[in-house]
């Protein structure tokens, strides 16, 4: 049957407004029964971004030159490796980016030589996407350390260290080896179909290699198209406090940086639980 060239070729969808909501596709419409080709070609595309962002290298020296200018670091980032040697080795032996190779625990067990205790030790991990640590780590620090310097209590931080082919459960060994009380672990996150540039947020109290998972607190999806730089600062620097003044993270330490939305007035500075009818 030949086409009626007074109706469209794509039949929109009604429910294709609330995109300007969220990132997911909803309500794509339809070319005969197929999907419209822009929506075809901008799916292969977030597909192709989400491949790139796995398998791209971080550019360590580029990252390192920013982070120091950014910061202002007195001292150069200590540039660490995991025991996966590439990232072929790196996606087929997840065990072995959660662990320091020899070299590189050599160089942190000098640069800790002092025995020096720090509060924090942040930890650099190019992850599932070096675009998100390359992308969002200078400006997330840029915010934190601007809080932390402003703050009055003392925060005394151990050398920055940047780590290529690792997990989230390598900061465990680097902060036990820089004798940090608590260790922050940016790491780049398995990207979406719309987020390859996703940058998490891991913390843990009492860092020590073998811990458990229920040991760490995380802030997730911070990218510009979703959680601001600014409020995952907030949000971790007021995590970071309450895990200092408690000695503990994980799962027995709440993240009340929304408490006054859910919980709270903050106008007439009264408290209640939201599940709970007046």
């Amino acid at each position: 049957m030949a086409h009626d060239p007074s109706s469209p070729i794509v039949v929109e969808n009604p429910w294709e407004r609330l995109n300007a909501f969220t990132d997911a596709r909803i309500g794509l419409g339809r070319a005969g029964v197929s999907l419209p080709t822009s929506k075809l070609l901008a799916f292969q595309l977030a597909h192709a971004q989400a491949q790139d962002a796995v398998h791209c290298p971080l550019d360590v020296e580029a990252l390192s030159t920013e982070l120091t200018q950014a910061l202002d670091l007195s001292e150069a980032t200590l540039r660490l490796h995991s025991h996966a040697q590439d990232r072929a080795m790196y996606l087929q032996r997840p065990d072995y980016g959660r662990r320091l190779n020899d070299e590189s625990r050599e160089h942190l067990q000098q640069a800790a030589a002092s025995q020096q205790r720090y509060d924090l030790a942040v930890v650099v991990v190019d992850g599932l996407s070096a675009l998100a640590v390359q992308q969002n780590s200078a400006p997330f620090l840029g915010s934190l350390y601007q809080m932390l310097s402003s703050d009055t209590a003392d925060w005394q931080l151990a050398p920055l260290t940047i780590v290529e082919q690792g997990r989230v459960a390598i900061g465990d060994e680097i902060g036990g080896l820089l004798n940090a009380d608590a260790v922050l672990v940016m790491i780049g996150e398995r990207p979406g179909l719309s987020s390859p540039d996703s940058l998490g947020l891991y913390m843990t109290w009492a860092p020590e290699p073998g811990l458990k998972d229920d040991r760490r607190n995380c802030i997730s999806n911070v990218r510009p198209a979703g959680l601001q730089i600014e409020e995952a600062a907030r949000r971790f620097f007021l995590l970071l406090k309450e895990a200092r003044q408690l000695k503990l993270s994980g799962v027995k330490l709440k993240d009340r940086s929304e408490d006054d939305v859910l919980e709270g007035d903050s106008a007439s500075g009264s408290t209640r639980n939201f599940l709970v009818a007046d």
